[in-house]
């Protein structure tokens, strides 16, 4: 038997089961089951349908992590609509060009962000502005509550194709303009289920919203804690008192986060007597750059959490690896924290291979580079109206494969562990240099709080490592260790010619909101003088 896999099942076979459970604590403190949040989710579908929201239009959402974010994105999903999140750390600029390049012929904005839409409102085709908070708001917009309060909700669902596009994620625009990700309700159905697997996702479970909604739908958590009947409980941002005291209070379970976000919890832990768990036993799940094993061994072996790496992109879902493999790591071992902090192995139904410049395989010897290819039902339909660039990126190796631009190493046992960015490498007097392995060794310092390297301009070697280092003072004007005694810690360490002979102490990086750092920025600013970005080393 074939039966359409589609998104909005997730919402509906919670009402079905669970419908008088807790579904949602929200930033208010308000409560809602799963039988309100749906009926508050209809209501939304109704008032978008009389304003004349088609299937295939698109609907952008510009929320942080509220109850209000994920009754969006049910609401505009059962219409077949495209669900649009759009990330809260931007510029009005930034917005004119997502909302004009999705095409979004409305948005729903929180009350604290809509003064960024206002300036750019007659330049893009959105038309229809509602938000959380009329009233601490300029401009002509409809709220909410005001739309859905006493109305009956009597949309009509259309048929939908599990082929349909449902989602526009925007890629984090690390490496250039933004691209707008094309997700269907197979590939986003499926990644949800391959989450529901791989982090163990129970019904029981109480998931701490950290890592914002926006990022690939939170990873996929909007359908999977929301199918398996668990319990959202909502945050208006990332504070690590809040933290903590949500994961006493409500007996959290279950959290997703940036690396950055593990190492503000060890800064407050440090300073603060603090409890790290309710009566639910914590696991977190971290993604992007693998946080040091300093900072995981504090979260096992102070907070008492189970932790795993996740490796994976907006283009995949993300999930493209995981680190949770009970059996390849042991608990035990001294090298454990080093095994946890890889990118692990591909999941359920995905393959994944590590490829030379010939899309040959290469060995696992844990020495040889290539980069990350994968393929699995979970992969993008393609770039929103950029044939090009989706073309590019299936073909440039091997036909039929997504070429994710990371460079790795594979261990033995097929775990991946991330090298750098292809854009990354820093490739000095003919030598590769792995900009990872520099921070990690940075890292080291206990005078080092962040660091980012990138490649340098040099005219004897072509490009050179160049630090931009955080103090743990966080003050770059006076930090707690000069830039020469940096240079003589990396020799220590590293071979000759990986050595950071270039240090720049800054207040705090350039990063994406959810934690990933901008080398970009940091590479323009360096080579701005350059006729182009690429050294001749």
């Amino acid at each position: 038997m074939e039966v359409p896999l589609l998104v909005t099942d997730f919402l509906d076979r919670a009402r079905k089961y669970y419908g008088d459970e807790e579904a949602i604590v929200a930033t208010s403190g308000e409560r809602f089951t799963y039988e309100e949040f749906g009926n508050r989710a209809d209501r939304l579908s109704t008032v978008l349908q009389e304003r004349g929201i088609e299937k295939g239009d698109r609907v952008a959402v510009l929320d942080p992590n509220t109850h209000y974010q994920l009754e969006s994105a049910y609401g505009i999903m059962q219409l077949g609509a495209i669900h649009t999140p759009l990330n809260y750390r931007l510029t009005p600029e930034d917005y004119e060009y997502l909302l004009s390049d999705s095409g979004a012929k409305a948005i729903i904005a929180d009350s604290e962000y809509a003064d960024k839409i206002e300036p750019i409102r007659d330049e893009v085709p959105t038309e229809i502005f509602i938000t959380n908070d009329v009233d601490d708001v300029d401009g002509d917009w409809e709220g909410f509550d005001d739309l859905i309060d006493g109305l009956e909700p009597e949309y009509d669902r259309p048929e939908m194709s599990e082929d349909d596009v449902i989602t526009i994620n925007y890629t984090s625009g690390t490496t250039g303009d933004p691209k707008g990700v094309m997700r269907t309700h197979r590939t986003e159905s499926l990644h949800a289920q391959l989450v529901t697997i791989h982090h163990e996702i129970r019904d029981d479970d109480v998931y701490l919203w950290t890592l914002p909604m926006f990022h690939v739908n939170g990873w996929g958590h909007i359908y999977a804690i929301t199918g398996m009947g668990a319990k959202h409980v909502c945050t208006r941002g990332v504070d690590a008192a809040e933290i903590f005291r949500q994961i006493v209070d409500e007996d959290v379970s279950f959290l997703c986060c940036a690396p950055t976000v593990l190492s503000m919890l060890g800064e407050y832990y440090e300073e603060h007597d603090v409890q790290t768990d309710g009566d639910n036993p914590m696991r977190v799940t971290a993604a992007g750059a693998a946080p040091p094993e300093a900072v995981i061994e504090t979260v096992e072996e102070e907070f008492g959490w189970h932790f795993r790496q996740l490796y994976g992109a907006t283009e995949t879902g993300p999930l493209i690896g995981t680190s949770a493999t009970r059996r390849l790591i042991d608990e035990d071992s001294d090298d454990r924290f080093a095994l946890k902090k890889r990118q692990g192995i591909a999941p359920l139904a995905t393959e994944v291979a590590v490829v030379d410049e010939d899309g040959t395989e290469v060995p696992w010897d844990d020495e040889t580079i290539g980069e990350i290819l994968v393929r699995g039902n979970q992969v993008m339909e393609g770039y929103w109206e950029k044939p090009d660039a989706t073309e590019e990126a299936f073909t440039e190796k091997r036909d039929g494969w997504f070429h994710t631009g990371d460079l790795a190493v594979v261990n033995e046992d097929g775990m991946l562990s991330i090298q750098d960015r292809e854009k990354d490498i820093i490739i000095s007097g003919g030598e590769n240099i792995s900009s990872i392995e520099l921070e990690d060794t940075l890292f080291d310092h206990p005078a080092v709080s962040d660091v980012a390297v990138i490649p340098a301009p040099s005219d004897q070697w072509g490009e050179t490592p160049k630090a931009f280092v955080v103090p743990s003072n966080e003050n770059p004007d006076d930090p707690p260790v000069s830039a020469d005694e940096l240079t003589a810690f990396t020799r220590e360490r590293l071979a000759g010619y990986k050595v950071v002979h270039r240090v720049e102490f800054v207040d705090e990086l350039p990063t994406t909101a959810t934690g990933k750092i901008q080398k970009y920025e940091l590479r323009e600013q360096e080579w701005d003088d350059e006729e182009s970005m690429v050294g001749q080393g």
